[in-house]
């Protein structure tokens, strides 16, 4: 017997003003079903979480639940009573149970234990981003739903609380959807993979499989599309040259010739309007310097607030060497970033850098950004309208255009552009530098697949030495040539 739908939306229609998130698109969840929900940043995947939530309204089109299934959400942000207690949260949504006060102490002590709390008495306002979220999960959890929803669940857990949040979903029987720009993450806890993209004749890809299984079944997608699309063409070509000739409609067969070259035309301009979804270039400028050492860090020692760091690292880093930074968040992994950067000094040891190295750096909390200035101008700080990148002069607008920027986005200020967007603006700006060394502290975060599939492949290109700290296990893995561990 196949297994039961649970939850579906049929022919869902979603804009916000003059902007379709989506179009026709219908999907549904079957009991047991594990997918990842994905798709380039704007796609409309937290509004179609939150439609089949039943916490927002579709245009048009249809969202039905089976009786009595019971639907889980965690959003993005999970929110909190700040006074509140751990308990208190957790006892908050049991009021509507009807429990007895044996099973809702049953409930609650299990949500404690699978988050991993030890004081249920600790206060909200205390709380980390990560134990917010674990709260929030195990929150929802202790409802038992049927389906459980989740909004970007790893943001703000560390490596540890990554594993701690695979290793639940892998157990659990129910079905999920998760939206998430981990890629070790879905290989690890999907069984399909629901891809929004409007390039898609139906607005989703859906794949059985885990997520390589999908990167192989999109690849040979795309491939058959490419091979329709260039016969297409091929098509419309001929009865284009045909129409030029002035064929009179004068017979059933001319006149019905004419009406399929016109269907013809217009099932071309429709794909090709449909892939018109453009991707971040990056491209990161090494210097070209042939040292064969560029930093050598011997005995170097490090503590804060009494808190040792680092104790005796060494380290040498030449061209075309890549170190993966691993550990758990406040095990130092920022610390041992800006000692090499040389933005913070040692207690002991040394730091060797080659004659006139040249360090480029990305900071995680965008510290180096002016909230308060335009686009234009932290594009191009020096001003003018137009920067210099690998000896050429390229006009702001068509640099701005490379990093997915609208022309009428360049005098809008930095803290309205969004988290991804503040991102791409870090890395249009260190693309401007040539770099012997880069230093990158979290670029992946608020990053989607697509924009990140592109850093991934421009770090492995780049020549120079690089130093890296993610979560994204996935980039790690693909990129690093070195894993170095922090423990703190």
């Amino acid at each position: 017997m196949p297994p039961a739908l649970l939850l579906s939306c049929e022919s869902l229609e979603k804009s916000y003003g003059v902007k379709p998130l989506f179009t026709g698109l219908s999907i549904g969840l079957c009991d047991g079903d594990h997918v990842g929900l994905i798709g380039p940043n704007g796609s409309g995947k937290s509004t179609l979480l939150k439609i089949l939530a039943g916490l927002e309204e579709p245009d048009s089109g249809t969202r039905s639940v089976r009786r009595q299934v019971r639907i889980g959400y965690v959003p993005q942000e999970p929110t909190f009573a700040e006074q509140h207690s751990v308990e208190d949260a957790l006892a908050q949504v049991l009021l509507d149970e009807g429990l007895d006060p044996h099973e809702q102490g049953g409930r609650i002590a299990k949500a404690l234990s699978l988050g991993g709390f030890v004081r249920s008495d600790q206060a909200i306002a205390t709380l980390s981003g990560g134990w917010r979220k674990r709260l929030a999960i195990a929150r929802s959890l202790m409802l038992e739903p049927d389906v459980l929803l989740l909004d970007e669940p790893t943001n703000h857990l560390d490596v540890e609380g990554i594993l701690w949040l695979e290793a639940l979903l892998k157990a659990e029987p129910h079905a999920f959807i998760v939206i998430s720009h981990d890629r070790r993450f879905l290989e690890s806890v999907t069984s399909g993979i629901w891809e929004l993209n409007p390039s898609y004749a139906d607005g989703v890809f859906q794949a059985n499989g885990r997520y390589s299984e999908f990167l192989e079944q999109r690849e040979a997608a795309l491939q058959a599309q490419a091979d329709y699309q260039a016969s297409l063409a091929n098509r419309v070509r001929r009865e284009v040259e045909w129409l030029r000739r002035g064929p009179k409609a004068r017979t059933t067969k001319a006149k019905a010739r004419i009406d399929s070259a016109g269907r013809l035309i217009d099932e071309l301009n429709d794909i090709e309007s449909r892939q018109g979804n453009a991707t971040a270039a990056i491209d990161f400028t090494a210097s070209g310097r042939k040292s064969k050492q560029l930093l050598v860090v011997k005995g170097l020692k490090k503590s804060l607030g009494g808190q040792p760091i680092v104790s005796d690292l060494d380290i040498l880093l030449g061209p075309g060497e890549r170190i993966g930074l691993l550990g758990p968040n406040g095990s130092g992994k920022t610390t041992l970033l800006k000692l090499l950067a040389g933005t913070l000094e040692p207690d002991s040891g040394a730091i060797i850098r080659a004659d006139r190295l040249r360090v480029v750096t990305f900071e995680q909390h965008r510290g180096s950004l002016d909230q308060q200035a335009t686009l234009r101008r932290a594009l191009a700080p020096a001003g003018g309208d137009a920067v210099v990148y690998m000896d050429r002069s390229i006009h702001l607008v068509s640099w701005a255009k490379r990093f997915l920027f609208k022309p009428e986005q360049l005098d809008l200020p930095v803290s309205r552009l969004s988290g991804g967007e503040q991102a791409r603006l870090l890395i249009a700006r260190l693309m401007l530098e040539p770099a012997d060394l880069l230093i990158l502290d979290e670029p992946t975060n608020d990053l989607d697949i697509p924009t990140l599939d592109v850093l991934e492949e421009s770090l492995l290109e780049f020549t120079g030495a690089l130093v890296l700290v993610t979560h994204d296990r996935w980039l790690l893995d693909r990129v690093s040539t070195r894993l170095l561990a922090l423990d703190g």
